[in-house]
């Protein structure tokens, strides 16, 4: 069995949220995003600065919508990891290059 340890970013987003984060990829400003289901919030970190978002507190009632949301103003560079597998990752590269 392969024990994967917990990156210094995803110990700060374990310390703010209930469950264990969900690593939603990097965005064009290097911030990296996390997302706990359970209490409908990204964690966002970006250098020294950490914040919490809860989805109520935001226009947006989806995790789509934020991840939709961060791709028009910063863009992706690594995800987003939202819902779906590898194979939905895959149609959606191919779709975006096509």
């Amino acid at each position: 069995m392969v024990t994967r340890h917990a990156t210094p970013k995803e110990r700060i987003a374990r310390d703010l949220l209930t469950q264990r984060p969900l690593f939603l990829g990097v965005d064009g400003a290097d911030a990296v995003h996390y997302w706990d289901g359970y209490e409908q919030a990204v964690v966002v970190i970006q250098g020294d600065e950490v914040a919490k978002v809860e989805l109520a507190d935001t226009p947006f009632q989806m995790l789509s919508e934020w991840t939709e949301y961060t791709c028009e103003e910063r863009g992706w560079t690594v995800g987003p990891h939202v819902g779906g597998s590898i194979v939905d990752d895959l149609v959606s590269a191919l779709e975006a290059h096509a």
